[in-house]
């Protein structure tokens, strides 16, 4: 049982902790940009083609809509858009993008780019401590009740459409975000493959934090 103390704080608690995320992870969007615009730019991009460049990273694009999410939540918790991402099945699926930068980046990509300085710590920041604090965000924070295995199936449209403009996009220009996603280099079927490799880890990692929610919800029960 909680102490009347304790619920009085859980609030405060809440919001000191959304208001941290918030500030680290505009932080860390802010430095990325700021270092790699004018890096890209010496290298011969416009601006244009810089921005989107950098909008094609599905780690952007993720820590991005976390950040929005959180926000919202924080200036406007009962707007509209408040009350979307409120939602249980909302916050969870933005858990597994996170978690997806996370996993891909420290297991398959930390060793192929090197970098020093400022890009070090942006990131270092984009891909493990933001992920890191959202998963804490998620496990403390938000409601774990009337989550469904069958919600994870609707959360895997967003890794793929991705997917498809990666594809779409790399064959207009030639870019490619990922090496696992260039078909110049891999061709088609290597890419397909990574593809259907990561479809079921996607998934299961959804439902896991399904399953999670599920035993915590449980557990909150039995306690109370």
């Amino acid at each position: 049982m909680q102490s009347k103390t304790d619920l009085e704080q859980a609030p405060k608690i809440k919001w000191a902790y959304t208001a941290l995320v918030v500030i680290v992870t505009w932080f860390a969007l802010v430095l990325q940009f700021s270092v790699s615009i004018p890096a890209y730019l010496a290298n011969g991009r416009s601006v244009g083609n810089t921005l989107v460049q950098l909008f094609s990273y599905y780690t952007i694009l993720s820590n991005l809509l976390m950040v929005v999410c959180l926000t919202v939540i924080l200036i406007a918790p009962r707007s509209a858009w408040g009350r979307f991402f409120l939602k249980g099945t909302v916050l969870t699926s933005i858990a597994l993008y996170i978690t997806i930068v996370a996993l891909i980046y420290n297991v398959a990509l930390r060793n192929i780019w090197h970098m020093e300085g400022l890009f070090k710590l942006a990131n270092e920041l984009l891909h493990v401590i933001n992920p890191v604090l959202f998963i804490i965000y998620w496990f403390v924070f938000v409601p774990k009740a009337g989550l469904k295995y069958r919600d994870v199936l609707p959360w895997l449209w967003f890794p793929f459409i991705y997917f498809i403009y990666v594809l779409i996009r790399g064959a207009i220009s030639g870019d490619y975000p990922y090496p696992f996603l260039n078909v110049t280099k891999s061709g088609y079927e290597q890419v397909m493959f990574n593809a259907f490799v990561l479809l079921p880890v996607i998934w299961g990692l959804g439902a896991l934090y399904v399953l999670i929610a599920r035993r915590m919800n449980r557990s909150e029960k039995i306690s109370a």
